[in-house]
Formats: C-alpha cells, structure tokens, sequence
C-alpha cells in the first residue's frame, strides 16, 4: 500500500536574520525571530508537507557572545517551541524544533523537540554526542538515550550535528527499525549523511544551518537538495518500501513487477547489490509482497550469512 508523505526543511539560509541586536530587548529579539521563522515557515506551507524540519539550534542568534545567549535562553523560554506548536495545529503537520533547552535542574541540552500535528509534543531527542566544547563552554550537557518516536506515518529517528560520528547512535536506531532520520545540523556531514540513511535502511531529512538540505533513500541515494538560491526543499517520499539484497532475488523481483508492472516499483541505486523496492498501490503492502514471492530481506539475507560463516569457520 503506497505511504506517500511530504517531508520538508528548512535552512537559515536567505531568510532569517542570524545576526541578534547585541544591546536590543531580549523579549524583542524573541518576538524578531519568531517572525523571521513565521516568513521561513511560508516559504514550504503551500506544499502541505507531512514533516518540517528545522536546523539546530534554529533559533539562535549566532553573534551573540555566550553570556548574553544564555540571558536569552532565558527570556525566551519555550516561546519559539509553543510558536511553532500553533503552526504545527494549524497546518496539520510534524515540525522537529532543535534548539538548546534549560532543564529543571539548570542544565542545558542540545534538544530536538518533535511536535505533533495536534500542536503536542510527539517526542524529545537529547543530542548524545555534543562537541567537547559545546560542554565545557556552553555547559550542554549529552543525552544518553536514542528512542524512537511513533508518528501516525511511521517510526522517526533525531539526530543532530555532531552525532552523525558516533556509530553507537545509530546502531540503536537500527535496531528500532526507523523509516525516517530528522537531522538537525550545523554542519552537512558529506557523505556520511546516505551512510546513516543506508545504515538504518532509512529515509534521511537533512536541515543544515546555511548550507544544503537533503532528503536521501534508504540505500543511500540523494534525492533532493536545496540550492545556492533556496534554502529549503519539499519532497515526496514512500514509506511502505523494503531494502531487498539481489542475490537469491532477481528471479523473485522480476517475477513480482512481472505480475503487478507499475503497482510495484524497483529501484536500484547501481553498485552496492540491493535495490529499493515500494508498493505503488492501495491494493496490497511490500508486507505482502515478499510474503507471496518470498523475497528475503537485506538484513535477514546478512545475518544468514553471518550464521553461514560460523558453521563453517576455518578449524
């Protein structure tokens, strides 16, 4: 059964000012960004994305010496969260917020806050691997936990800047089986971005600070970018796909396009020897497809492999 959904982000780039009034009213600034973000907002609503993603720390004034960003965490509060919780009600739509937050007990987090379409927070993710100096200077403390969060559309994974480094993350997160990565970032990560997306056999939504945004497949493909002249990109995604190996399949995969031509699409990104294959149709899921033509799944495929290699380890 075809999942589509739209997924959008957003960058800095064009249209919110970085640059915060160094002597300005902070509540002032507040209310500054907020329309700055309103004007970014409008740039991918027409759309109707499923999902917004925004940059980290998206609503940092980024000139702003340390001192002063912290009298702003605190004049802010969570005015830029409930900002977008609104819009979030309003348009029907997830919008993942990364911002620092203030706990309870005075610690700071480098947090990305998941809002629901009902306007609610779906779910929080702590960056677990914040920079040395993020710590030491900004007193971010890391998170420790990497929880998946259930949407109404499927299985959502956070990760923001930095943590793209450290497999331990994602091998959590590939364990939980995500159909989506939200990636909040400063800084792009290359070709590490379609890793984590082929690692976890998972959609990728990237929104980076300036730079370029992407959503990428499953197995590791670019699918769209942002440009040098729009800092922000809407894309169609399908999310009842499956990661299927070629070997022991090509007969299988001919027999199911075979039977059902374009109600069942096989992509193959060329050279790493699996292929993407989606159910085009509300008849029937990829569930079911590999059922009636017993299509072994790309992982399943590995560990029997694993398991081939202890059997028949060199004595």
């Amino acid at each position: 059964m075809s999942k589509y959904i739209k997924v959008s982000a957003l960058s800095m780039k064009n249209t919110v000012n970085h640059s915060g009034n160094l002597n300005g009213n902070l509540q002032s600034e507040t209310d500054r960004m907020i329309d700055s973000w309103r004007g970014q907002l409008n740039t991918v609503l027409p759309n109707k994305p499923d999902v917004i993603v925004l940059p980290e720390v998206c609503d940092e004034y980024r000139n702003y010496p340390l001192a002063r960003k912290f009298e702003y965490y605190d004049v802010r509060g969570d005015q830029v969260r409930d900002f977008f919780m609104d819009q979030a009600e309003k348009n029907s739509c997830y919008i993942a917020y990364s911002a620092v937050k203030k706990m309870h007990d005075g610690t700071y987090r480098n947090a990305t806050q998941l809002i629901g379409r009902n306007g609610k927070l779906a779910g929080v993710y702590f960056k677990n691997h914040p920079t040395i100096d993020e710590t030491k200077d900004k007193k971010i403390l890391p998170g420790k936990d990497a929880d998946i969060i259930e949407c109404d559309f499927g299985k959502v994974a956070c990760g923001i800047c930095f943590d793209l480094n450290f497999d331990p993350l994602w091998e959590k997160y590939k364990k939980q089986n995500p159909d989506i990565i939200l990636f909040s970032s400063a800084y792009h990560g290359g070709i590490m971005q379609n890793y984590r997306a082929y690692q976890c056999r998972s959609y990728f939504v990237g929104s980076i600070m300036d730079i370029q945004n992407s959503v990428i497949s499953p197995v590791g493909e670019t699918l769209a970018t942002s440009t040098n002249y729009f800092g922000y990109i809407t894309h169609e995604i399908n999310l009842d796909y499956k990661v299927i190996h070629l070997d022991y399949n090509w007969g299988k995969i001919r027999s199911a396009v075979a039977k059902y031509g374009s109600k069942v699409k096989m992509h193959d990104p060329g050279f790493l020897g699996a292929v993407l294959m989606t159910s085009e149709t509300d008849e029937f899921t990829m569930d079911e497809i590999i059922d009636e033509f017993k299509i072994e799944l790309l992982d399943d495929y590995f560990d029997r492999c694993l398991d081939y290699h202890k059997t028949h380890v060199e004595k």
